[in-house]
Order: structure tokens, then sequence, then C-alpha cells
């Protein structure tokens, strides 16, 4: 990592640990549209495990915990995830979730075919480089047992915002104080190297509307 990959990577903690701070549940309690595709594709796969990278303050997480998946939540945010467990202990689920403040620049501390699935809503389209996201994606296959499935959503380079905020590099513009490394389709591509990859899905969200792609690729058995 440069000094000023570092500096952005220091600044964007601090932005979402203060975002989160002032503005708790900043994302309501329903789960997001990728999080109920996927508890469906990991329930007909037969999953049991679930690993969520940047879970934020838990609504989909909480949400494969109450569809009856094991759980464990990361975030690089302990306040984020502070209020997660405080709403795993308020709907009695926390037999089914594991928190764990992680930075995903940083080797994940499970073992090898730990999961049977891993999630990722917008987390890799953070302030992280190309390589970055490559080590991450990396990861998550390691600790995926053969034929589980990672789904993830980032946005991208078709997204209004791209291009016209303070551009950092490597596709990275920022806006408002977020970070947004935005995906060509030539880095999907590149992600899914030795997987299988089963379904880009274009999808719409929140405001401006922000355009982002669904991603699900599976490990072969």
């Amino acid at each position: 990592m440069t000094d000023r990959d570092r500096d952005l990577a220091g600044a964007q903690r601090r932005h979402w640990q203060d975002t989160y701070t002032s503005h708790p549940g900043m994302y309501g309690e329903q789960p997001s549209s990728a999080a109920l595709y996927a508890s469906a594709f990991f329930r007909a796969a037969e999953a049991r495990e679930v690993l969520e990278l940047g879970a934020g303050h838990g609504r989909d997480a909480l949400y494969f915990a109450r569809a009856g998946f094991a759980v464990q939540a990361t975030d690089f945010s302990k306040t984020g995830l502070e209020q997660l467990v405080a709403a795993v202990r308020e709907l009695g689920v926390a037999d089914r979730i594991t928190t764990m403040v992680h930075d995903v620049r940083e080797p994940l501390p499970l073992p090898d075919d730990a999961m049977d699935g891993g999630f990722a809503h917008v987390l890799l389209c953070m302030a992280l480089s190309t390589e970055e996201i490559h080590q991450v994606v990396g990861e998550v296959r390691r600790v995926l047992r053969p034929g589980g499935a990672f789904l993830y959503t980032v946005r991208h380079t078709g997204d209004a915002h791209y291009g016209a905020g303070s551009f950092h590099g490597d596709d990275i513009d920022e806006h408002g104080g977020f970070a947004v490394h935005f995906f060509p389709r030539r880095l999907v591509d590149a992600l899914a190297e030795g997987w299988v990859l089963e379904e880009v899905h274009p999808f719409e969200e929140g405001d401006l509307p922000r355009r982002l792609w669904r991603v699900t690729q599976t490990l072969l058995p």
C-alpha cells in the first residue's frame, strides 16, 4: 500500500466511524435486495455458514441469521458492529451471529474451507485499489468450501457519479466524503478467474439512482 492509499484508507475509516456514530442504523432495518437474493441462493445451495464482509450495523447479517444461517459478520467500523451486537441481543439471535472488527486489506483470521457462502454488499467498491480487491476475493476463495458461492455488489462505471467527483486514481472517485471504486466490467471478469461466473445482474438502488451489478460466482465442488 502506498502512502497515498494509506492516507485515503485512514480517512475513510474515520469517515465511516463518524457516520455510524452520527447516524446509527443509517441503512434502516430492512435487508438489501441483494441480501434477499443471496439468502435464497444460499438456501438452494444448502449453505449453512455465511461470511459477510462490510456488515456495517448489520441489517443484512440480521436477515441471514433470522433465515437460519450461522453468520460471521465483519466490518472495519467498531461503531457499526456495536450497533449490530445491540440488535442481535434485542432480537435474540446471538447464537447465530459472530462479529469481528476486520479490515479487508488484511488476511481473514479464518481457517481454509470454513464457510459455505460469502456476501459483500458494496464492500468491494469502497476505497480499495484493484490489487487489494483481488486480494480480498482471494481470501474469500480461501475460506470457502468447495462448491461455495460468493455474492457481491458493486457500483460500476455506468453510475452517474463515476468521473464526477474528486479523483483518486484507479477508478476511485470521492463524493461527499465517501470514496467509491467504480467497477469496469473487465474487473468483474478478472475477479471471476478460477470461479464459475453464474450471473452479473444490473440493478439500481437509492438516490440518483446508484447503478450497480450483483455478481454471483461459485467454486467447483
